[in-house]
């Protein structure tokens, strides 16, 4: 018995110090770090999020953006953070669920390296082309796109977008050239202005360019029409059977973060996501909110690494 006194002391200053370290918090500014440029729709949703966490728990949060290499540059540094509650990861399917089967090696595990704080919700992307391609419907898009073999390009700022122009590629049979990016805006940039003939890209970035007339939407990849979008088909209506595909965002700490401080966050950030005032403002960017508990992304983010990995083989695309 004597033996076990010194370990049994050692827990209950460890737990005595977590606890006092769970009442204080947050005692400085906390950074949420986003995996995507500024401007993205992840980007939009993730400020949209600061400002209010921000005030729930009385101290600064900061945006930071940390975009390339699929996202992983931002797990990364998070999944190497302290675990004190200070650094927060608004992650997606692309680093969480993706980035593992498209990338020969991650310095990171999104199961282990990282504890679940809150689901944020889901998105479907869009599809756009240039004015100049001479297509009105998606059928119309690949029967150009056959008759013109290696001619047309698409873009992608992200593994959604990736895995839905590849996904296209491979079912309906094209020969189309990818030109990756690090997040949506500098994609939708050089569809803009004509360098790439189309993309995928969630509605934040994407509707505005099909509102105005800037790019032309034909549709949206989800098996649902968007309520945002309710004048574009489907791609599964566009006869492109079975496309469906939802992309999602949720909230994270590095592994290890103290279970006190884990309750705080998601309890803050569950009546954050579920006030109809903040579901509101991110509908508004094509985007639905909703959370969920840690327990419950936990078994979400396992599911979808299973689902992602099938839709990556399905679509025929080599880790890279």
């Amino acid at each position: 018995m004597k033996r076990l006194f010194p370990i049994a002391a050692a827990l209950a200053i460890a737990l005595a110090a977590g606890t006092a370290h769970a009442q204080s918090y947050p005692s400085k500014p906390i950074t949420l770090v986003v995996p995507f440029g500024p401007g993205s729709g992840t980007d939009l949703i993730a400020r949209i999020i600061a400002q209010r966490l921000s005030t729930a728990v009385n101290q600064s949060v900061i945006v930071e953006n940390k975009a390339g290499a699929n996202g992983t540059l931002a797990a990364n540094f998070v999944a190497r953070a302290e675990p004190d509650g200070y650094t927060l990861f608004m992650s997606t399917n692309t680093p969480h669920s993706a980035a593992p089967f498209l990338m020969k090696s991650i310095s990171y595990d999104p199961a282990k390296d990282f504890v679940s704080l809150s689901r944020v919700g889901s998105f479907t992307q869009l599809l756009l082309v240039h004015p100049d391609i001479p297509a009105k419907s998606v059928q119309e898009l690949i029967a150009h796109a056959k008759a013109n073999p290696g001619k047309l390009s698409f873009a992608s700022g992200n593994a959604s977008s990736v895995l839905a122009g590849e996904t296209l590629k491979r079912w309906a049979g094209l020969d189309m050239v990818h030109v990756p990016y690090k997040s949506a805006p500098p994609a939708v940039q050089d569809v803009l202005g004509g360098r790439v003939s189309m993309l995928f890209t969630d509605m934040a970035t994407g509707w505005p360019m099909h509102q105005t007339g800037k790019l032309r939407g034909l549709a949206t990849t989800r098996l649902k029409r968007s309520a945002l979008v309710p004048e574009l088909p489907t791609l599964d209506e566009s006869g492109v059977k079975g496309f469906d595909m939802d992309s999602w965002a949720g909230l994270f700490a590095p592994a290890r973060t103290p279970p006190a401080v884990v309750t705080r966050l998601n309890t803050e950030l569950r009546k954050i996501i579920d006030d109809p005032e903040v579901k509101a403002k991110i509908a508004a960017t094509g985007f639905e909110a909703f959370s969920s508990s840690a327990e419950e992304l936990d078994a979400f983010v396992k599911e979808q690494l299973v689902k992602w990995s099938r839709m990556i083989k399905d679509a025929g695309i080599e880790p890279q």
